[in-house]
């Protein structure tokens, strides 16, 4: 049995699967465990050293679904990721991942499936407040603090990246913290909550935008519930008017079905509409 202690990453995964792969060493025989965790019980001479040895190549479909699973905090999910490697390469069970009843594709889509809502959750729920800005740059420097159910910072980040390139960010959650300035991705350990920044004027604009775009007569609030957890209501600073507007959403549905009606605008002016309206016009009607 060889014990193997890693970062819990994707990254320091993958190092020493390839490494026990190229040694032929089965699943059976590998115990995972992330640093830190009951280590001392474990020699830590036992862990596979990382070599250069060429192992068997495996599809960008494994290398994807990987990468999201090990965000999970299962802590089998290493093993398991491990054993389906092994099946898909050793194993000769090419088409494996094409099989969805097999018990640890099944786990490990699962474990996807709960990752991917968190990274969604992580996208819509991010609050970013203004905290300064570079005397050097002029650019503007943004913090959010959020609390994801698992650790998705790398898997986010380049959405952010992409998202608010002109501005410096920082994003803090209790597993890990990333730090765009405009030019790289910094990865730091996570902080507390008081890390984050307090209130500031963005959060009023925020209430303003939501006030203005909710729809009382639409309203329906087990699924507002579902798309937006309470968990994450105290992270937002919008999250406040809904007891408030919930409340007088039946009154404001009233008013306006009694309001008269207001009289449709003339359609704007269109060259080719106008054309076909013409020529639909001048057609003579079939006899």
């Amino acid at each position: 049995m060889r014990s193997v202690f890693i970062e819990p990453s994707f990254e320091a995964w993958r190092q020493q699967a390839r490494a026990l792969l190229a040694a032929a060493v089965p699943p059976e025989e590998v115990l995972w465990s992330e640093q830190g965790e009951q280590a001392a019980l474990f020699p830590a001479s036992e862990a596979v050293a990382p070599h250069a040895v060429p192992v068997a190549k495996v599809s960008a479909a494994f290398l994807a679904i990987a990468r999201t699973a090990a965000a999970h905090t299962a802590p089998q999910r290493w093993a398991t990721l491990y054993r389906l490697l092994w099946r898909l390469t050793h194993g000769g069970e090419r088409h494996l991942l094409s099989i969805p009843t097999d018990r640890d594709v099944r786990t490990v889509q699962e474990w996807c499936k709960a990752v991917r809502r968190g990274v969604h959750k992580m996208r819509a729920f991010v609050r970013f407040r203004l905290v300064g800005t570079d005397d050097a740059t002029g650019r503007e420097q943004f913090v959010a603090w959020f609390e994801p159910d698992y650790p998705l910072v790398r898997l986010v980040a380049p959405f952010f990246q992409k998202r608010f390139a002109g501005m410096d960010w920082s994003i803090l959650t209790p597993h890990e913290c990333v730090h765009w300035d405009g030019a790289t991705l910094h990865f730091t350990p996570g902080v507390p909550r008081s890390a984050a920044a307090d209130e500031d004027a963005l959060d009023e604009l925020w209430r303003t935008y939501f006030r203005s775009i909710f729809n009382p007569a639409r309203l329906k609030v087990k699924a507002m519930h579902a798309a937006m957890p309470k968990k994450y209501w105290k992270n937002l600073p919008e999250a406040e008017l809904i007891p408030e507007l919930i409340a007088g959403s039946e009154q404001r549905v009233a008013r306006m079905l009694m309001s008269e009606a207001r009289p449709a605008k003339p359609a704007a002016g269109n060259p080719y509409l106008d054309r076909l309206r013409h020529m639909n016009d001048s057609e003579e009607p079939a006899e």
